[in-house]
């Protein structure tokens, strides 16, 4: 498959569906009065997409890198405000799980994504 947009990225399609997860997670936390903890969620969620289809849009394979990077960084503190989270409620820990689940995966493919971009000649991008 060729790849056009970043919205063929698989990374990025999983990222988006972690990204509209975490909505429903922070709307439950909401309800509960963590809002501070729900616009972290929301933040970080956010940024992991953006920063897949940011560094697809970039002409070098460093920038693309960097912003994969920053992706990921995203992830493990989204990943953290999801455990804190979990601690905290006694109700939806099963969404909870379901989207740290999501977030592994999306780990997983970053990280596949990372190898394959370091691995190519370096006259592609």
């Amino acid at each position: 498959m060729e790849i056009r947009s970043f919205r063929d990225l698989t990374v990025w399609q999983r990222a988006f569906a972690l990204a509209r997860e975490n909505c429903l997670v922070a709307n439950a936390l909401r309800r509960s009065r963590r809002s501070g903890l729900a616009t972290q969620i929301e933040r970080a969620a956010a940024s992991v997409p953006a920063n897949v289809a940011e560094g697809n849009g970039r002409r070098h394979r460093g920038d693309y890198l960097h912003h994969l990077s920053i992706a990921n960084g995203s992830l493990a503190a989204l990943e953290s405000h999801l455990l804190s989270a979990e601690a905290l409620e006694e109700s939806g820990r099963e969404q909870i799980a379901a989207t740290l689940a999501l977030a592994r995966e999306v780990g997983r493919l970053l990280g596949a994504l990372i190898r394959a971009l370091r691995a190519s000649p370096r006259d592609r991008r």
